[in-house]
């Protein structure tokens, strides 16, 4: 859709407090805003262009937060061993991954979801082949 003048991503949170900390302090995402209302809390961080929302509690409809998800956050970083020693010490296991297409991390966020690093080199190699 050409009229798209923003994109971003909502994660629903049982860990709200904990992802919260994972986004902006282990990969450093700009804080836009946040709201505590009630019962009702979300942190607005800045991704890229977009955005990554945070909110506490349930997802849409009353739903509980799914455990698995069927999507992965990914971070693109120009030093992947730093960024292996950032995440351990967080006291997260963590180790690099190497395949055809290129090096990645990958882990989990306080309520499960699926995060991925990955070196940026190779990604702009991928894009050039």
């Amino acid at each position: 859709y050409a009229n798209v003048s923003r994109y971003g991503i909502i994660l629903n949170s049982e860990n709200y407090s904990d992802c919260v900390a994972f986004y902006r302090d282990l990969f450093g995402l700009p804080l836009l805003f946040e709201k505590n209302e009630d019962s009702f809390k979300l942190a607005c961080f800045e991704y890229g262009s977009g955005y990554l929302m945070v909110e506490q509690g349930q997802g849409e409809e009353g739903n509980q937060v799914a455990k698995e998800c069927s999507f992965k956050l990914r971070f693109n970083v120009d030093d992947l061993e730093d960024a292996l020693r950032e995440i351990r010490s967080w006291g997260i296991e963590a180790s690099i991954t190497e395949s055809a297409w290129g090096r990645t991390i990958n882990v989990s966020d306080p309520d499960g979801n699926r995060v991925g690093v990955r070196d940026e080199s190779g990604f702009v190699q991928q894009i050039t082949a």
